[in-house]
């Protein structure tokens, strides 16, 4: 299943691609807001507000990524981290400063939850920390909540959940410890 947001109110649409042939036009209409859209399979480039076109770039994992897992809430979902401080939360139209977006309904989390902060060492290798944002609900690292202001030291494999989303991080095998 592919997702799509509505251009006008990002109300979240799925539907079958593999019934579609690559290049194929595909007019919605948004059963929230009524705005009527149209997607292009296969397509490489998206329209900007100003009109122009730009090329989607294909997400980088060279840092490390998180899983989501799936669950009543959200879809499984493989988000990559990069260098320096990654703000998680929950996806939002008008939420700015959210680094790693969670498209997902679960509204115990928070717009931004937490924060992944990926450096390197001396020896190239990678570190990560995770901290609460603050958020309302906290950061739980494998169902112990983080305190406020603590941080923690993750590997790969971590188990963290915020509101009732959990995720996974997962380290590039050749920066591992």
């Amino acid at each position: 299943m592919k997702r799509v947001f509505c251009p006008k109110c990002d109300n979240q649409l799925s539907f079958d691609e593999t019934k579609y042939p690559e290049g194929k036009i595909i007019a919605f209409v948004c059963p929230q807001c009524g705005s009527q859209f149209k997607v292009k399979l296969g397509r490489k480039t998206v329209r900007t507000k100003t009109g122009e076109e730009e090329e989607v770039k294909e997400p980088d994992f060279s840092c490390g990524y998180i899983s989501v897992i799936e669950n009543g809430f959200a879809f499984k979902q493989d988000l990559p981290l990069v260098m320096g401080d990654n703000v998680i939360g929950r996806r939002n139209k008008d939420t700015d400063g959210v680094d790693v977006p969670i498209i997902t309904s679960d509204p115990s989390m928070g717009r931004k939850h937490c924060v992944i902060n990926v450096k390197e060492d001396k020896q190239g290798r990678l570190i990560y920390t995770l901290r609460d944002f603050p958020s309302l609900t906290g950061t739980f690292l494998r169902s112990v909540i983080l305190g406020k202001k603590e941080q923690a030291r993750i590997e790969d494999g971590a188990v963290v959940t915020i509101g009732a989303t959990t995720f996974i991080l997962h380290v590039p095998e050749d920066r591992m410890e």
